[in-house]
This record gives C-alpha cells, structure tokens and sequence, in this order.
C-alpha cells in the first residue's frame, strides 16, 4: 500500500513532472541516479536496514537525503543535513508503519523540501536548499567512506584477530 501511495503521488499533476518511481532500481541504475537526484528518498523497515550506502552515493553528489531513521541515516542526521521520516520509532505491524510513514514523508514533501526547493532570492538561486545541500556534503563525505570503513576494520576486527 506504502508504494502504490507514493506511485499515486508521482503521478499528481503537480509533481508528475518533476517526481519518478523506479522499479527494479539496482546497482547500475544507482550509478545513474545518484549523480542527479535532489532529494533521497530512504524507506527501509526499521530496524532492518543494514547500512544505506546508496544515500551516502547521493549525499557526495549533493542530493540531501529523506529516510527513516534506521541504518547510518540515524548517526548522521543532525537536523540541517536532510529530513528525518519519524523520529525512530518501531511500530506494531506493517501497514501500521506504511501509513504513518507515508503521512510523514507526504507532510515534509508538501510542507517542507518541495516550498525550500523553489524559495528562490533575487539572484534566482535557492539559498536555503544550497545551505543544506553543502550541510549534507560537509557532514556525510567526511565520515562516511571507504576510508573511515577500512580504518574501523582494521582497528576492530582485522588487529583484534591478528593478536589471537
């Protein structure tokens, strides 16, 4: 239901132009997307997300992320680099959390990142969504690479291990 909602939405009027839903989206279609998008969008069942590495693809591109707080996207959220969808709570079953999250996401997107995106200053360029974008940049790329992975590897698996 979460999904046939979020299709319905594409399709509005409004936003058809400007909102599209992949299907069968993989790692060749993340390749593409992730050097486009503006906002990603993160909808895992929490607690099941394992990582979330495509929104740290986009977030290097510059897309701002919208996600559950599950995953890294709990970590790195800090209220000025992207959009939380809830605030970490778990729900008694599925539908229950499709609808409370589908409200959430619909609420941001109408109040929130879509009136941010097109709020342009005289100089035509929008000021507030490029202070988040660059927020977004300045607090994920840093922490969130291979670099950090490899260093915490070695630091607490790898050399743990090699001292047995």
């Amino acid at each position: 239901r979460f999904i046939q909602d979020i299709v319905r939405f594409c399709q509005r009027d409004e936003v058809r132009l400007r909102m599209v839903f992949l299907e069968d989206y993989d790692a060749n279609v993340a390749r593409h997307i992730t050097q486009g998008v503006d906002v990603w969008l993160n909808t895992p069942r929490r607690p099941m997300e394992a990582s979330g590495t495509s929104g740290m693809k986009a977030a290097v591109n510059g897309a701002i992320n919208l996600s559950v707080l599950d995953g890294w996207w709990c970590e790195a959220y800090n209220g000025e680099n992207g959009w939380a969808v809830g605030s970490g709570e778990e729900f008694p079953n599925d539908d229950y959390q499709d609808e409370m999250e589908s409200r959430a996401i619909f609420d941001l997107l109408e109040k929130s990142i879509i009136p941010l995106y097109y709020d342009r200053g005289l100089d035509g360029l929008p000021r507030a969504w490029l202070h988040r974008m660059k927020a977004s940049m300045k607090t994920i790329c840093p922490v969130y690479n291979t670099n950090r992975m490899v260093q915490q590897y070695a630091e607490m698996a790898y050399l743990p291990a090699d001292a047995l």
